[in-house]
């Protein structure tokens, strides 16, 4: 049996790459409802900080999705 480390270090670093752009993405979702809530308490409007945080979110079940669909299509 023969190892092709090539593609498997490129799998590793496709990954890698995803995951932390996964974590990035919903960690600024965090960061911006909790930006929300401070907006809320001084009473100003908080339409930015809840459509950024949404997009992150749709963004964050997008990559997830499009991954099982990646696994369940092979």
């Amino acid at each position: 049996m023969k190892v092709d480390w090539a593609a498997l270090g490129t799998v590793f670093g496709v990954s890698l790459g995803v995951v932390l752009g996964l974590v990035v993405l919903f960690a600024m979702a965090l960061r911006a409802l909790s930006v929300r809530e401070d907006v809320r308490e001084r009473g100003g409007s908080a339409a930015v900080a809840t459509g950024v945080a949404g997009a992150c979110l749709v963004a964050c079940v997008t990559v997830v999705l499009f991954g099982i669909y990646l696994i369940v299509a092979r």
